[in-house]
């Protein structure tokens, strides 16, 4: 197998032990630096909690069935802690270092300072979902090397990681990271350097949105979080949110939009320009063959089916199908009636890669 580049995490808390996780799984070793001034016991301490709950991490991973109990120890034996005294030679030979102490501007700029100084040649990202890249980019030595790498909690599970370049940060950079990504299973993303990136800026409306429902007497928490789980989690695993404004026609956003802002006096559900831009200029989505997305070279047949074929297997997933009903069978005597095996469910149709 061949060797895979070391990885270092600034910070031993629970972002720096997540991402340990998902390197480690993947086959790389891992170094997470304590930035803390400790004691000789207060740093073993750390040592042993850091390890000890990758471990039970990967436990409830192989619990799962992703792999077995049995490789658990190899995979945690490939992440040890650093104090940051010794760390320099752990840090020189990293592919990325990912910067995850607290988020205070002060300290993050003060950690990745240091740092950079002391590893020269890596990528330095940091995790942070609220300070912009821009913002830190200048205690870096060599800018062009840093960038921010957003990891959606919990880091070990979930796919997508949001990256933002900044002004200075290299293309290749930027390339090598999601590569980096790509090759541990996780779903890179791309964006400007703007407030709450892409799933923070989004999730933050839709959550203030529910509580509002709540303390307007809409409905209870109970149903408003069935309505996201049975709606929302279910819609949008299939399709992405602007892929589903194409698939039911962004006229439809349009007068849904101009109804909400009238019926409940908030310019919150006013559609944004890009909506209406699109309605004027014939892009309304996948009747027309071109929205906020391009379907002229697909054959939307099939697109379809293949779409709803995705939604039936996510379906039968979650046990949320039932059997037709139909009508009663003419019973046949019993000297010549034979018990027919189940036929098991039929494979849904791959999904277009």
């Amino acid at each position: 197998m061949t060797a895979r580049p070391p990885i270092a995490c600034l910070g031993a808390g629970r972002m720096g032990r997540g991402i340990a996780v998902v390197f480690a799984y993947a086959g790389h070793p891992v170094c997470l630096v304590d930035f803390k001034q400790r004691s000789a016991a207060d740093f073993a301490r750390l040592c042993e909690e850091a390890i000890e709950e990758i471990r039970d991490t990967l436990r409830t991973l192989a619990q799962f069935g992703l792999f077995t109990q049995a490789m658990v120890e190899a995979i945690t034996a490939r992440v040890r802690v650093f104090p940051m005294a010794s760390s320099s030679s752990a840090l020189g030979e990293a592919a990325i270092i990912f910067e995850g102490v607290p988020e205070v501007l002060d300290l993050k700029r003060a950690v990745l300072a240091q740092a950079s100084t002391l590893a020269r040649e890596p990528i330095i990202a940091s995790t942070t979902s609220t300070i912009l890249v821009d913002e830190l980019s200048s205690a870096v030595e060599r800018p062009g090397r840093f960038l921010n790498v957003h990891w959606l909690n919990p880091a070990f599970l979930m796919p997508l990681v949001e990256v933002s370049p900044g002004t200075n940060t290299d293309p290749a950079v930027v390339e090598r990271v999601k590569r980096l990504l790509d090759a541990v299973g996780k779903v890179p993303v791309v964006c400007a350097p703007r407030p709450g990136f892409i799933v923070p800026r989004i999730q933050t409306l839709a959550m203030n949105e529910a509580a509002r429902m709540v303390e307007e007497g809409v409905a209870s928490a109970e149903d408003i979080d069935k309505a996201i789980k049975y709606g929302f989690g279910i819609r949008y695993a299939v399709l992405g949110m602007l892929e589903f404004i194409d698939w039911g026609g962004g006229d439809i956003l349009y007068y849904a939009s101009r109804y909400l802002t009238g019926a409940l006096k908030s310019d919150r559900y006013q559609a944004p320009d890009i909506v209406e831009r699109n309605m004027r200029e014939g892009r309304i989505g996948l009747k027309t063959g071109q929205g906020f997305l391009n379907y002229e070279a697909l054959d939307r047949e099939d697109y379809r089916r293949e779409r709803l074929a995705a939604f039936a297997a996510l379906l039968r997933h979650f046990g949320l199908t039932q059997p037709p009903v139909l009508p009663t069978a003419v019973r046949q005597p019993k000297v010549n009636r034979k018990r027919r095996a189940t036929r098991p469910n039929a494979r849904p149709p791959s999904r277009r890669r």
